[in-house]
Order: C-alpha cells, then structure tokens, then sequence
C-alpha cells in the first residue's frame, strides 16, 4: 500500500506541473491522460493516440457520450478509445462498479453515435467532427474496438461487468487503475510465456545455429496461423522491442505480402524475410521425424517483422470480420535469438533491430531515445546541479528521465519513504524538476519556431524531434547543452503559469507553444538562456511579454476557420501567426543577451561556444590550473598545472587552438579543461 501511496502522490505532482494550480477538471482529465498514455506508449499498451475531450449527455436518438483520447491503427483494423476518471485526491479512493459501468457506457455512446452517424449533424467546424468522420470512414476494415477506463483509483473487483457486443466488432475491454499503472510502472506485467503445443497442436520444427559466449541462435519455421493465433491474443506486446508499429496494409511492400498471402500462400517462405525475434528463455523436444522441436518460449518478442506478422493476422482476420483469408499453407521462417544474459538486452536488441535485413525502412527515429544525445543529457543531469532558485535550500538536480521509471527506480533504491537517505535524495533530485524525452522535444521544438509540431502531442512531436535530429545529425552535448535545455524548460514552464494567470478557456499548450517560438524568433533566439539557467526563473519585464504574446497567441487560434486544435497543427496558422507585429512592452529587449543562443552540431561549434561564454569569468583569476584542478576535483595536463587560469582565459578559441596543438594537447582535453571552468563559474 505504501508503493501506491506514492504513486498516487506522484501522479497528482505530475498533473498538476502539466495542468496548474486551480485548473479545471478538463485539464487535470487531459493532463491524467496524457501522462497514462506516455506510460502505455512506453510498453506498447496503446500507439499513436490524440487526446480528444468530448462529453455529451444523452437525448432522444443519441446516448450519453464521454471521451478522453482516441487511436486508429495504421492499418484501420483497431480503434482504441479512452475515457478517464481522475480523482486527484491526496488519499487512495475505490471506484465502484456503477461508476465504471456508467463510464464505459458513455464510451460505447460515443461509438454509437458514430456508427449511426450522429456526427453528420453537428457543425463541420467541431472537433468532434473530425474525430467521428476519420473513425467513420475506416468502417469497412475496422474488427476490433478496445475500450480503455483509466483512472488514479482502486477498482476492487471488476468481475460483475457485462461486457457488451457490437455487430461486427470484436470489442475488447480494459481498464487501468492505480494497481495495474503501478505494476505497468515497475514492469510487473509478467512476461508472455508460449506454449507451441497447446497453441499449434504440436512443436515448431527448428534447426540449432550459432552460438556464443552471450547467445544462441535458431532457426524455426512457423505455421502461419499460428502467428496469427498468437498475435491475435498478445498484440502489440509481442511487439515491444519491434521498433515500428504496422504501417499499412496499402503501403507498396505490404501490398505485395497481402498479395502473396491470398494467391501463392505456399511461396510465402520463399518471398518473405521472415522475422527476427529473441526470448529469455526456450524448450526443445525430439520430434518423431528427428528434427529439433521447439516447445516453450518465455519472452517472445519480435524484434523485426512486425509487418509480416500483423500482415497475416489481418489476412486471417478479415477486414470488419469479412474477405478472411485461408493462412493455413503459409510458413514464416523465424531466426530466434535467445541472449545467456538479460543485461545483453538494451544493448543487443537496438543493434538486431538496425542491422536486421527489413523490408520496410527503420529510421533512426525509431531508435532516437538510445542515442548519444539523450544519454548525454541523462548523465549530464545527475551530474550538474542548478544553482539554488527562491524557495529551495541548496543545490538541486534536473532530472531527465530518459528511461521511464528511472526516477522512481533510483528513488527507490535509497529506501522507503522515512527514510534520511530517501528523504535526501528527494532534496537532490525533486520530482517537480523531472522531465522526461517528450518534454524535451516539447522545449526544443517550440525554440526551433515548430510549435505547429508541439501542438501534434507528445508521442508525435517527439516522433518529429527524432526525424529533426536523424536529417540535421545528432547536436553535441556539452554543459552549455544541458544548461541551455533546462533554461527552454523554465521557459516553458513559466509561460504556462503566465497562461493561467489570464484566465483563458482552453488551447493552452498550442497558445504557450506558438508564444514561446514567436519570441524565439522575434528576438533572433536572444532570450538569456545563461541568466535563466543562473536565476532558474525569468525576469519580471519578460514575464510581461510572455502575457501580451500569449494573449494574442490564443485569440489567433481561437479564430481558425473550422476545428482550431487540429488548426494550430498546420504550418500555415503558425506562419501567419509568426508574421504578426505585436506591440510589447517598452524597453521589452533589455534583458535580451547580445548573441544568439543556437544549436551547434559539430563538436568545434560546441566548444567554440562554450570557451566564448566561460573564459570571460576567469580573466583575471588569482588561480593556477593546479588550484583549479584542486577546486574541480578534475585533472587536465600536468605540464600545464604551474600556469595561471588567465593565461588562458585571455586567449580566444583560434589562439586556444593553435597553443595546444603547439604543446601537443590532444583536442579532447580542450574540452575538460572547459568542463573545469564550467563547473568553476557555477562557485563564482
């Protein structure tokens, strides 16, 4: 009890930093959501979803309809939709039975009035249109709706539901409450463990391949209905190492697996690639025929052919339960790797998945939370403190949750909750400055002038960043970095709280996404990312600004033509918002700083910035290198150490340069020796 005591606490700290003090129900609603799906997206428990609030109550020819988000499979077979009750109290409540039956009711009335084309007579102009009209459409290949209860209470027994039919559609129910997401949040859902026999009537024939010190390798040949039986039963979390969702049965290469399935299915070995999978562990029997036989798996997961397999079950399936095709004579080669040590997996898995031979392309998008630069960021934020803000005794860190659960997995290493090592650490590391990778291509996006990006939602605008970083390269991470992302994530932060203080109805994240890059781009990306980072807040004058701009920021996406949150996703609405002459403030820019703060990508750029912005401090510092090492507790070269910090501190980044390539200093020790000054200025 004591775990979900805490959950439930961070939880309420979570929706509040995403919708703000004294915010109404529909936001904190939206903002529960919103932080249930990142954790679902995270494990593959629900893809690609727009948060959509629509509630109506019921009248004659239409029934009560509530909703919080929605989601249609690429290939239109599976639609997801979500209704949420958030309590947000401080204490663990229970949500009866009437209240879920009540709230899955409302949703199934959502999808009624779709179906029977309710949304044709509301104005074109509501978002509920859109939604309906997109759901509508993809009547003739929908087969399964699942329907999704989230909520921050205790469901206490869930076995007196009836679940209820709709012609056609296989309608699947579930429900997340505070138990389950804490389960979710520790990876407690239990592993998928196969049993081929009782799945397919007998063993997978196979043949035993390589082998090393870290895995073994097979090669199975499975039954094509047997992919689909299994596919059918776990989904997507067969799927959760498989980096892409299914694309499309429309799409060029999976056209021609459809193809292949219904009219040569005994050439569909020959054809097709096959699939890539790992597992934990296996069990073999002989067959009678002599072959190796694989019996078990535990872990199963399908790291690349996440086409081929929804390719077949769709097939098998039919599209709305109709046009089924016959899989019975295709055979699906499957190389399974089963890794000797569970460690190897973040690092083998990634490497399976880029190297594998695919059909379709895999971006590095795909891949973009493993990379360079969010490790970087991660290390770097357990590594440097923020200066002390207004009303926080001592240093404290930014967290960045690369990883989700990271921050409660080594909070939890400290101890319990009474704990003095717990408590201490909760000093170091407060929740209310974690941040996570869909909030950091939140920051950097709406700083890039993207804001119509940021305003597609957390999973698609992350989705986005990744794609920015893969076409443009990865930016080098230095301190400058880091402290720069945390100064965008004040930046944004504090323009939603200005926000509130207008007291405005509705479009707050569009209005505080479309604020922040008009001022980037206004001020040429002047705003003092260094002073930020040094106060941890802004300047009253900018504050200011930030009020007028978000004003006009949500009166220009209030008055879009037609549905305005879909609107402010267009670059068309941000670039005629960006062209806009605000009156601001007298004297607004007197707090700008005199250059640019951009993103650098080539590690010279970065250093080259960074040794601008600090040598500046140490121009007349009574220390030698020695003393600096000393104050550090760093080491940079010891022939070096007897010199004085202004020696050079006084040179600039060319003379820098070329008196190290003199003294036969490696270029990399450039860089410690400004992580030194760096760490220095912070003591100044």
């Amino acid at each position: 009890m004591e775990e979900l005591n805490e959950l439930l606490a961070d939880i309420r700290q979570e929706v509040l930093v995403k919708s703000g003090e004294d915010a109404p129900q529909e936001y904190l609603e939206s903002s529960f959501t919103e932080w249930v799906l990142e954790l679902l997206a995270e494990c593959n428990e629900a893809n690609g979803w727009d948060l959509f609030y629509y509630k109506a109550e019921g009248k004659k020819g239409a029934p009560a309809a509530k909703i919080n988000a929605w989601a249609l499979s690429g290939d239109g077979a599976t639609l997801d939709l979500f209704v949420t009750f958030y309590d947000g109290g401080k204490k663990i409540s229970n949500l009866g039975q009437t209240e879920i039956k009540k709230l899955y009711k409302q949703l199934l009335g959502f999808l009624q009035r779709v179906r029977e084309g309710f949304y044709a007579q509301s104005d074109s102009t509501n978002a509920v249109f859109g939604v309906a009209k997109r759901i509508n459409d993809a009547a003739d290949s929908l087969s399964t709706v699942r329907v999704f209860l989230l909520t921050d209470c205790l469901v206490p027994n869930t076995g007196a539901i009836e679940e209820e039919s709709i012609s056609g559609l296989d309608v699947r129910y579930v429900l997340w409450d505070l138990r389950k997401l804490s389960q979710l949040s520790v990876d407690e859902r239990g592993e998928i463990e196969l049993d081929f026999k009782e799945e397919a009537g007998d063993s997978i024939p196979c043949l035993i391949g390589g082998t090393s010190k870290h895995y073994k390798t097979y090669l199975a040949f499975m039954p094509g209905q047997v992919l689909a039986r299994i596919y059918g039963k776990y989904g997507q979390r067969l799927l959760e190492r498989n980096v892409r969702a299914f694309l499309s049965p429309t799409g060029k290469i999976n056209k021609g697996l459809q193809s292949t399935i219904k009219e040569e299915p005994e050439r569909f070995l020959a054809y097709n690639n096959g699939l890539c999978c790992t597992a934990a562990s296996v069990e073999f029997e002989q067959r009678p025929d002599g072959q190796l036989g694989l019996v078990a798996a535990s872990d199963l997961q399908i790291v690349n052919g996440g086409q081929t397999t929804a390719s077949i079950y769709h097939a098998h399936k039919g599209a709305g339960g109709k046009n089924r095709v016959d899989v019975t004579k295709v055979m699906v080669q499957v190389k399974l790797t089963v890794l000797n040590r569970q460690d190897d997996l973040n690092e083998m898995v990634p490497l399976i998945a880029k190297y594998a031979n695919s059909q379709n392309k895999v971006n590095a998008a795909d891949l973009a939370a493993n990379g360079t630069f969010h490790r970087d960021i991660e290390q770097l934020s357990r590594k440097i403190p923020a200066p002390p803000a207004a009303g926080l005794q001592g240093l404290s860190h930014w967290f960045y949750e690369r990883a989700r659960g990271s921050y409660k997995d080594e909070r939890a290493d400290k101890g319990s909750a009474r704990d003095k090592a717990r408590k201490e650490w909760e000093k170091l590391y407060p929740i209310e400055r974690k941040f996570t990778k869909t909030d950091l291509a939140k920051y950097e996006n709406a700083w890039a002038g993207l804001p119509h990006l940021v305003c597609l939602g957390a999973e698609k605008n992350f989705t986005k960043f990744a794609e920015r970083m893969e076409a443009e390269g990865e930016p080098q991470v230095s301190v400058d970095t880091f402290k720069h992302l945390i100064a965008k994530a004040i930046l944004w932060r504090a323009t939603e709280k200005l926000f509130d203080t207008l007291e405005l109805d509705g479009f707050r994240s569009n209005s505080v996404a479309y604020s922040i890059s008009w001022l980037a781009e206004k001020s040429e990306r002047r705003i003092d990312l260094d002073q930020i980072w040094k106060d941890q807040r802004l300047t009253a004058l900018m504050c200011e600004t930030i009020k007028v701009v978000c004003n006009l920021a949500w009166e220009h996406i209030s008055r879009q033509g037609g549905n305005q949150n879909e609107a402010s996703k267009k670059l068309a609405c941000w670039e005629s918002f960006r062209d806009k002459d605000i009156a601001l403030p007298r004297n607004w820019d007197q707090d700008l700083a005199k250059t640019s703060f951009v993103t650098a990508n080539s590690e010279e750029e970065v250093l080259e910035a960074a040794w601008n912005r600090v040598r500046g401090d140490f121009l007349d510092d009574s220390r030698t290198i020695e003393g600096l090492e000393a104050n550090t507790s760093m080491q940079w070269e010891k022939k070096q150490r007897r010199k004085s910090v202004p020696s050079f501190a006084t040179k600039s980044w060319t003379e820098l340069r070329k008196y190290c390539r003199a003294e036969g200093i490696a270029f990399k020790k450039i860089r410690t020796l400004i992580e030194m000054l760096e760490i220095a200025a912070q003591d100044r």
